[in-house]
């Protein structure tokens, strides 16, 4: 054991018994290494209250990341369709004709975008009205599910 010598004077000195060492202290057992088990069933009641409370939040969240990167891949194929009718003086039979694999420079996008809701570059496209020449005039999400607002995302 560790003594203090009788030669330093500090002022915790007078505080120690006659051999220098403190006694311990009659809450603190010299084995006790650890938490108890009852301590550690407490913290994970709280973490799960914790977990459960954030749970449908984190959901929601994923839900609107979705929304977000759907109303862009719409916005961007929408530009491109308009894009190519500038261009071409006629509507894209296909999505695929926004695409041109042998001049890269010539494409309207890199590539079909996925839904983000089926995971496919499954769309709707929709037809011009009337005389208009082509196929694609306007494109809508596949997915039949419904958004954080209530609408279909294939009406967006």
């Amino acid at each position: 054991m560790f003594s203090i010598p009788n030669n330093t004077n500090t002022s915790d000195d007078k505080d120690l018994p006659a051999g220098g060492v403190r006694p311990q202290s009659a809450f603190t057992h010299p084995y006790s290494k650890g938490f108890t088990l009852i301590e550690l069933m407490i913290v994970l009641a709280i973490m799960g209250v914790l977990i459960t409370i954030a749970q449908p939040n984190l959901k929601k969240s994923i839900i609107r990341a979705r929304e977000a990167v759907l109303r862009e891949d719409l916005y961007q194929m929408r530009d491109a369709i308009d894009q190519y009718y500038a261009d071409n003086g006629k509507y894209p039979s296909a999505l695929a004709d926004l695409i041109n694999p042998q001049e890269r420079s010539r494409s309207y996008l890199r590539e079909i975008p996925k839904d983000p809701f089926t995971g496919a570059d499954d769309w709707i496209t929709v037809a011009p009205e009337g005389s208009e020449e082509g196929g694609v005039f306007d494109v809508h999400s596949a997915s039949p599910l419904l958004a954080v607002d209530d609408t279909a995302y294939n009406t967006w």
